[in-house]
């Protein structure tokens, strides 16, 4: 049988997907929201070029076809062979299903979802080996039932692309990889906005019918297995057209390049859309939210900092005090929500030392985090800057060279260090604090002896807290202060941490037990710190990345955003300020503390200062708020602006500066001047991140 033949699965399909996607450019065309006109040459660009990219594009995405293929074979059931693979399947499956793999660490449903794969690979195998007169008949159905995912897929991608233009009237962008990510939230949007059996039902009817058809033609490859030579050829032409796509694709993307915006869209592939999407991780606030005349935005921001000119945030800061040049500990905690502490309603003692600890420290009552993940916190202390539309900045390809509190504690003469118990590699943090000045110690730079225990995020927090002691004093024997900014690990799901330290077992995986470990971690490090010579020079500052849950009945939960926050120094009296803030702020606020002179660009402020006008940022990855009079003004896609009346609903026995839970209720009437100061905010830092201004 002729090579060709054998190539049938790959060019069938390839020809329903462009037949798929040269019908969904056309619908796309004349649809209501493609609000433009096309020359003749813009039109065969958008077809052509569009052509060419669905090409490159479907070579790529045949990888998962192309590996499935080649190792459809007979020769693997002979004996032995055929045995020691089923050996070699049931070893892999106990070896999940003992709930102490690697997998079982992280938990959640990952563990589940790969025991479930081997289970059906296992399954799948033994039924091939055990009845060999079925053989071909399994194995055509297991053929089938590829085609019909691929085709699915084709067929779901193109409804979806349809509805996303029809939404915001562009291919893929950030907000498709959000949807990803608020999976409970978008399934709900979708069951309430489409009539989802009727499109599901013709949706599965049509697969299957074309399934049939692609069957028909492409069965060849079933029928008569290639040879290995014949399998050479083929990962030989594959291999080739992978390696040229990947190439070809980027290039491609190149030129969308056209003045119309439609016709870079329409020209452009969507998956590949939503694979830089994912990678890039940005929004195009100008695009897709409210904005107001840049001067008005900027004469607004100007009304929050007096001493900028021009379309900057720059500023001057002075103080009248002579400079404190201490040593600086920066802890952000993961996952630590002011509910878990004893001030804000907590009985069940699980923070014991931060509850003691914070009543000797500037505690900020009223702390809000930028966002629901620990870049955004990382994100929101050492940029002191509005969390931005679409991934943190720390995700972002733009994410050197910043203007950052690093920056200040360099001009000042500090050493400057970030450290992470786990990989830095993850979440790009490494790359993010290397590039911005800072020396990194993560779990590479543990010896073997360094590490009692740890698990998939890293070593425990004893541990860091032990590395970071020998540094500090090696540090301290320099003549110079240093600034460290430690993230922890330990509170994060699966919650595991040595056992025989806390009255929750480790290996029980309780979040209480994650928190009072931390908590346990930490009254560990202070008694060691205060052992050191440094101790008394040095100011430490603790806060939480983010809460522990996101999740809540409005788009923007105020309780999941409420943080502990506090300032702590032998030398500092005890103070709580309980003015509104956000974690921009920390960092400032201390600056003042210090008494720092310098040029600022943040748009965090000295919360202790008179002029400060207490507000406080909270977003997700599109939604981006404020708090301030006690309203909450959310800015959101397609221009959408929302506001919220805060009703509190107090906790009995509970303080008034620690009471974080309200109601949210619909505003009546606009407040104009509160929405205006809202895209002040957002639109200007958009505007600064984008022309490159925030560089140091």
């Amino acid at each position: 049988m002729p090579l060709s033949k054998k190539l049938s699965p790959f060019y069938t399909l390839g020809f329903f997907y462009f037949t798929i996607s040269f019908f969904l450019r056309i619908l796309l065309i004349f649809h209501p929201i493609t609000r433009s006109s096309f020359t003749i040459l813009e039109s065969l660009k958008i077809f052509s070029l569009g052509l060419f990219s669905d090409s490159f594009v479907f070579v790529a995405a045949s990888f998962f076809l192309w590996l499935y293929l080649i190792f459809i074979s007979n020769t693997k059931y002979s004996k032995p062979s055929g045995y020691i693979i089923l050996a070699v399947y049931i070893a892999l499956f106990l070896y999940i299903a003992s709930g102490k793999s690697i997998l079982s660490e992280y938990g959640g449903a990952l563990p589940k979802i790969v025991l479930a794969f081997v289970a059906i690979k296992t399954v799948l195998f033994s039924l091939l080996l055990f009845f060999p007169k079925k053989r071909e008949q399994i194995r055509y159905w297991l053929f089938a039932f590829v085609i019909f995912l691929y085709v699915l897929l084709i067929l779901q991608n193109g409804i979806s692309e349809f509805f996303f233009w029809s939404e915001f009237g562009v291919k893929y962008n950030f907000i498709a990889v959000n949807y990803l990510i608020y999976t409970n939230e978008v399934i709900g949007n979708i069951l309430q906005s489409y009539p989802i059996v009727p499109v599901f039902s013709v949706l599965f009817l049509t697969t299957g019918i074309v399934t049939y058809f692609i069957l028909r033609k492409a069965k060849y490859y079933i029928n008569d297995i290639p040879n290995l030579n014949q399998k050479l050829k083929i990962t030989g032409i594959y291999i080739s057209l992978l390696l040229f796509s990947l190439i070809a694709i980027p290039t491609l993307a190149k030129a969308e390049n056209s003045k119309n915006v439609f016709v870079n869209e329409l020209q452009s592939n969507g998956l590949y859309k939503f694979y830089l999407a994912f990678k890039n991780s940005d929004l195009d606030y100008f695009k897709f939210y409210k904005t107001i005349p840049k001067e008005e935005a900027f004469a607004i921001l100007k009304k929050q900092f007096p001493a900028i000119s021009e379309e900057n945030s720059i500023r001057k800061i002075e103080s009248d005090s002579v400079e404190i040049h201490k040593n600086i500990v920066l802890i952000t905690i993961e996952s630590y929500s002011a509910e878990f502490m004893k001030a804000y309603g907590n009985e069940q003692n699980i923070t014991p030392f931060l509850d003691s600890l914070s009543q000797k420290s500037l505690q900020f009552t009223n702390l809000y985090a930028a966002g629901n993940r620990t870049v955004r916190g990382l994100e929101a202390v050492t940029l002191c800057l509005p969390p931005t539309a679409g991934e943190s900045i720390i995700k972002r390809e733009d994410n050197k060279n910043k203007f950052s509190t690093g920056a200040i504690f360099k001009q000042k003469g500090y050493n400057v260090k970030f450290m992470y118990g786990g990989d830095a590699f993850f979440d790009n943090m490494k790359d993010f604090y290397s590039g911005n000045g800072y020396e990194i110690v993560d779990k590479s730079s543990f010896s073997p002896e360094e590490i009692t225990f740890s698990n998939v995020w890293g070593v425990c927090d004893e541990d860091m807290y032990n590395k970071a002691i020998k540094i500090m004093n090696i540090e301290a024997k320099e003549n110079k202060p240093f600034f460290n900014h430690i993230m922890t690990v330990s509170n994060h799901r699966p919650f595991t941490y040595p056992n025989n330290k806390i009255d929750i077992p480790g290996d029980i995986k309780s979040r209480d037990g994650g928190v009072k470990y931390t908590d346990y971690a930490l009254r560990k490090f202070f008694a060691m710190a205060r052992k050191q010579p440094w101790f008394t020079n040095t100011i430490f500052v603790i806060v939480a990345d983010h809460c522990a849950s996101s999740a809540g009945k409005t788009q923007l939960p105020l309780d999941k955003y409420r943080i502990p926050g506090f300032i702590y120094s032998p030398e500092f009296q005890s103070k709580k300020c309980n003015k509104l803030m956000s974690q921009i702020d920390i960092m400032p606020t201390l600056f003042g503390r210090l008494h720092f002179d310098y040029q600022s660009k943040f748009y965090g402020q000295d919360v202790l200062k008179s002029y400060y006008k207490p507000r406080a940022f909270i977003a997700t990855y599109e939604d981006l708020g404020l708090i301030k009079d006690n309203i909450l003004t959310i800015l959101s896609p397609k221009q959408k602006v929302q506001q919220f009346q805060l009703q509190l609903n107090p906790k009995a026995g509970t303080a008034p500066e620690f009471q974080i839970f309200y109601t949210e209720k619909s505003l009546r009437t606009e407040r104009t001047d509160l929405v205006n100061e809202t895209v002040s905010f957002y639109q200007t830092a958009s505007h600064l991140l984008k022309e490159k201004k925030y560089q140091k």
